[in-house]
């Protein structure tokens, strides 16, 4: 019998450690890696289970080509010189930039890396980017603004139990990481405090020795609430403002505008709340902001990341040991995706594409002329609406948004305009249904390649079982229909090769993996970017002498309080808020296909205040109609009070009459094109 597999889990941005052991049926089971330190052998519901994603009859296993309204069995080469030709045709009629590219930030490094320098020069098109937008692309750019340099976490997760406070803004980790709830409980254990920031009483607001509801979509001032109250009890860390910050009496002067009664009335989180969280962070030497998608996926997101880290600079509690703000990536690789190039705006290693420097490096990399490369292109939500418009042909790898985009009646509605649509994926998900041909791709027990975790941790997730026969992989597609469209040279199909050349690519970005190897990742079991060099240990804790700008200061954020892009009104009494669930994952595209995960979350459903429930006169499990600006969804009632009276929640993984996402509003934020997931305007009626 071979040996088991070391390797991670296929789903969050934790990615837990994993052995995968042959199992006498042929396959392989999950077994307990407790020697990996993220998870230490703890696995959720989906990590146990993940195995059965493997099963034949629940995979993709063949390419499918549609004939009418059918898809049926195709072969290798008719499948993919049919993306080729609808490809290459709209590109001869319309220009390069009506072809689209839509990647995932479940892709490995080498794939996301591949994706961008596919559509860069062999497509020519500026007209790429992908699911990760939707999901930290607010903290990447409040990050930035602020330390120069965005990684989830600059430090690591074992930081967490030894400082003295952590405040954990929109995030339910007992539901979306559970086996980084032991990180809540060992800070607890140790001393430390917990604040949770939510509209609901989640399982992790249970956990918190204090819990803050505000009113969705008022983070931002909420933020600026608590720091209004540092300035005024005298808790601000003058020496470090000054030595190691800027822009500092700029931020306080709005700051002194959001006094804690007002801040009440807003937020409708009580004075006395706002005053025992501060404490609570300020008390202690070392504290943390943890935020989540609950206050970056806003219109106002990108303000809002830079309100809390404001609080962190202020009081000194960023670039110190157990201190700092960090953002606690979802996606599985939705950090390393961004970083290496699927981005509209970006080029491996963090670079900018509107750099020329950055530009003539990894053009010469890729060995083309700097000027061929196209400028940035649209992001997201973006491309998905000038669907059918301008862009006339598309090619998506590893993302499902007829499920997960906001306003996604729309967004179905413009994937069916396009003149040609091809899906590279696993399973046959909703927006593979719609393609003209869809590719059966290698997933993660099939292949190797590498993953960044929410830590800035590369990882090596490694093969341990073969592809049912007619499966390939995503760096085999990109080559041989890069091949097809005229470039022979330049797409390998060995993933240590690719890695090889976004090491070369990424040397000297702010994300530089160019001192990690394949042979370290096996010895060392990861290492934290940026590893300028082979003999570089990497970095597990960022800022600790100097923040990454060009004189080592870190950015104060002048912002203010706004409204969201939509509020309430006489039609539209109730706020609707969405996230996810414990035994699902984002689209559901493959949670939905294991039996003990849909026995545990069979379906969506509507999550609602008693007071709600009665006025609108439905009890426990019956339908309830949610109804906004955009669509609507129904969903049985769940009745809860831990939920504020003026919102309801639905969870996002389904398709069908309970499609959250029919609801959500695709308002984005001006900077980092997030759009407004979190917050919209409802109403809620009983029935079907």
């Amino acid at each position: 019998m071979r040996p088991d597999t070391p390797t991670h889990c296929p789903y969050c941005s934790l990615q837990c450690g994993m052995n995968l052991r042959p199992s006498s049926s042929g396959g392989v089971e999950v077994m307990e890696r407790p020697e990996f330190p993220v998870n230490r052998g703890a696995l959720c519901g989906k990590g146990r289970t993940a195995a059965s994603l493997l099963d034949p009859g629940v995979r993709l296993s063949s390419p499918l080509m549609r004939r009418g309204d059918s898809l049926v069995a195709a072969s290798w080469d008719e499948a993919l010189d049919r993306v080729a030709e609808g490809l290459g045709r709209a590109r001869a009629e319309h220009g390069a930039d009506s072809c689209g590219v839509f990647g995932g930030g479940g892709l490995t490094n080498e794939k996301a890396y591949g994706l961008g320098k596919f559509a860069r020069v062999v497509l020519g098109t500026s007209q790429i980017d992908y699911n990760g937008r939707f999901c930290m692309s607010s903290a990447a750019a409040g990050q930035l603004a602020a330390f120069g340099l965005d990684r989830g976490l600059p430090f690591p997760l074992e930081d967490i139990p030894r400082t003295g406070c952590v405040v954990l803004v929109g995030s339910n980790l007992a539901e979306t990481m559970p086996p980084a709830v032991r990180y809540l409980r060992e800070l607890r254990e140790n001393g430390g405090s917990l604040v949770v920031i939510d509209p609901r009483l989640t399982r992790t607001a249970e956990l918190a020795d204090l819990h803050l509801a505000p009113r969705p979509g008022t983070d931002l001032a909420l933020a600026l609430g608590m720091l209004h109250v540092v300035v005024t009890e005298g808790r601000v860390d003058q020496s470090f403002v000054r030595e190691r910050t800027r822009g500092w009496e700029e931020a306080r002067a709005g700051v002194m505008a959001h006094w804690p009664e007002y801040v009440e009335r807003v937020t409708g989180v009580p004075v006395p709340q706002l005053r025992e969280a501060v404490r609570l962070f300020c008390e202690p030497e070392a504290a943390m902001v943890l935020t989540a998608r609950g206050p970056e996926q806003q219109s106002k997101g990108t303000d809002t990341v830079g309100a809390w880290i404001n609080l962190c600079l202020a009081t000194g509690r960023a670039g110190r040991p157990l201190s700092g703000y960090g953002c606690l990536t979802g996606q599985g690789n939705g950090q390393g995706g961004r970083e290496h190039g699927q981005k509209a705006d970006q080029l491996p290693g963090y670079r900018k594409l509107t750099d020329p420097a950055a530009r003539a490096h990894v053009a010469g990399v890729w060995g083309v002329d700097p000027d061929s490369l196209p400028g940035p292109g649209r992001s997201a939500y973006e491309l998905l609406d000038a669907l059918g418009r301008d862009v006339r042909a598309l090619l998506v790898m590893g993302s499902n948004p007829v499920v997960s985009a906001p306003r996604a009646a729309h967004v179905e509605e413009r994937l069916r305009s396009v003149d040609f649509l091809a899906v590279a994926d696993v399973v046959l998900s909703e927006t593979a249904a719609l393609a003209d041909v869809v590719l059966p791709v290698t997933q993660w027990a099939e292949e190797t390649g590498t993953m960044t975790s929410l830590e800035g941790r590369v990882l090596l997730r490694r093969a341990a079982v073969s592809p049912p026969p007619g499966v390939r992989s995503d760096l085999d597609v990109m080559h041989e229909l890069a091949r097809r469209l005229g470039v022979e040279e330049g797409f390998s199909v060995d993933p240590e090769v690719v890695f090889g050349e976004l090491r070369r690519a990424s040397a000297g970005g702010a994300a530089d993996y160019s001192g990690i190897s394949y042979r370290r990742l096996v010895e060392e079991g990861g290492v934290f970017w940026p590893c300028p060099e082979e003999g570089h240990p990497g970095t597990p804790r960022l800022f600790l002498e100097r923040f990454a700008t060009g004189d080592g200061r870190a950015r104060f954020a002048d912002v203010s309080h706004r409204a969201a892009a939509e509020e309430t009104d006489d039609s539209f009494p109730l706020y609707l808020t969405t996230g996810r669930v414990v035994s699902q994952y984002q689209s559901g595209a493959q949670t939905r296909r294991v039996d003990e995960l849909n026995a545990a979350a069979p379906g969506p459903f509507v999550e609602m205040h008693p007071r709600l429930a009665a006025r609108v006169g439905v009890v426990e499990g019956e339908p309830v109609v949610v109804v906004s600006r955009r669509g609507r969804a129904v969903a049985p009632a769940r009745i809860t009070s831990g939920i504020r009276p003026d919102t309801v929640f639905m969870p996002f993984h389904w398709a069908g009459a309970g499609r959250a996402n029919n609801l959500t509003n695709p308002a984005l934020d001006p900077t980092s094109g997030m759009p407004e997931f979190k917050v919209c305007a409802v109403r809620v009626e009983a029935g079907a």
